[in-house]
């Protein structure tokens, strides 16, 4: 999925009448980093762009997803989903429902050993729901730590600063579901 990322970002900006120092002030994310973001110079981690959509009151699909799906059908192919490929990351972000545009969020996402979900732990207004398919992940929410393995679940309230880690040497696969929706 191609995306603009940069171009999306400086006109919901403009369109909010903010200056990139506003809104760098807005979202606690640099105005050096905003203007190379909006230039198309970098790809902000999953942090830095949960900061600034957060700044712009979007949540951060906002940026993926170009329309509504204009298709009727529920079904989504296993060869038909839409990767979402952030920051320098090798983890890959399937989206299981046609579109961003629903009531609740619901992604298919692998990592690699060592990879994490952010740099950093990330609140939310919400829910949220994670279920391990394969592999090992080291769950952090608060001062908490689950180590979570094959076919192990959590769910927690993500407004809670969290993130996720795979602790493991292979790939984990994981499916999570958040509402409302937040990526």
């Amino acid at each position: 999925m191609d995306i603009d990322l940069g171009k999306k970002i400086r006109a919901l900006r403009t369109k909010l009448n903010l200056s990139i120092k506003e809104l760098a002030e807005k979202s606690g994310v640099s105005t050096g980093l905003i203007s190379q973001i909006e230039n198309d110079k970098v790809v902000p981690s999953v942090t830095a762009l949960y900061k600034v959509a957060k700044a712009l009151n979007v949540s951060v699909g906002f940026f993926f997803d170009d329309e509504p799906s204009l298709s009727t059908n529920p079904v989504v192919r296993k060869d038909e989903r839409k990767r979402l490929l952030i920051d320098r990351s090798t983890g890959i972000y399937e989206l299981l429902t046609p579109d961003m545009n629903r009531n609740i969020e619901f992604l298919y996402i692998i990592l690699k050993g060592g990879e994490s979900s952010t740099e950093e732990l990330i609140a939310h207004t919400g829910e949220e729901c994670g279920y391990v398919l394969k592999g090992h992940l080291l769950i952090k929410v608060g001062s908490n730590e689950y180590y979570l393995g094959e076919g192990d679940s959590i769910s927690f309230d993500s407004s809670i600063p969290h993130r996720y880690i795979n602790i493991g040497d292979r790939e984990s696969h994981s499916i999570w579901a958040m509402t409302p929706p937040s990526f």
